[in-house]
């Protein structure tokens, strides 16, 4: 056999060859590459929004941490003011059994007795602004009566409890001020103390409540203001 037909056969069969191969559509190539680029790039939204979703979830967990010790603080906060309320309730009640046990009906003061034990025992059932005006009323009527500086200290009392703090300074001075030597006047410097404290002016309230200790020792309001002073920040 010559080498001329085994060429050409040859060549038949890479032609036919050439014919069973399938030609590669352009377009089809670009549509897969468009995919896989498509998909890589949801799977790398994918991630990142899962790690935004994460720092959100971290941030949201620690607002709530912060926020549960802000209310764990202010339920603390809430004991300690109803623990302040009810030692305030309770010191005010034995004052007032104890001004009850103790002041008599003084000669030719019936009326002024009567008002004041009226405004007392309004005082003692909580009634704080019917004590107010009566106290009030009372002081007006007798302003130098046998009872004038109790009138004013537990008028004093009535302002303070009810957190009208102003007043209630301003009526334990006057009572200072009018009978320096009464009964009352250590209990009414040792209330002005605590009065200018709740006021914000811890430097006077301070200074009151030391003035209570150097001026009055060995008596309740000594003891009193001494241990509020133990209680106040150090400066």
């Amino acid at each position: 056999m010559s080498i001329k037909p085994l060429v050409a056969m040859s060549c038949l069969v890479v032609l036919a060859g050439c014919e069973t191969m399938p030609e590669e559509d352009p377009v089809e190539l670009r549509l897969n590459d468009l995919d896989a680029r498509v998909g890589r790039i949801d799977r790398i939204v994918a991630n990142q929004s899962l790690v935004q979703m994460a720092n959100r979830i971290d941030t949201q967990q620690e607002e709530i941490r912060q926020l549960r010790g802000r209310i764990e603080e202010l339920q603390n906060e809430n004991v300690k003011l109803r623990k302040e309320q009810r030692d305030l309730y309770t010191d005010l009640d034995k004052r007032i059994n104890a001004a009850a046990a103790v002041v008599t009906q003084p000669a030719a003061v019936g009326d002024e007795q009567t008002l004041y034990n009226r405004a007392l025992d309004q005082l003692r059932a909580r009634d704080y602004g019917a004590a107010v005006e009566s106290f009030r009323s009372l002081a007006a009527a007798y302003p130098n009566g046998q009872l004038a500086d109790n009138t004013q200290y537990w008028l004093g009392e009535a302002y303070y409890v009810t957190q009208e703090y102003d007043h209630a300074s301003a009526t334990f001075q006057r009572l200072l001020g009018n009978w320096p030597n009464s009964r009352k006047a250590p209990d009414a410097l040792v209330k002005l103390g605590f009065t200018q404290l709740e006021q914000g002016r811890q430097p006077a309230g301070r200074a009151t409540l030391q003035q209570v200790v150097s001026k009055y020792p060995g008596t309740e309001a000594a003891r009193l203001a001494t241990e509020r002073l133990a209680k106040l920040p150090n400066q």
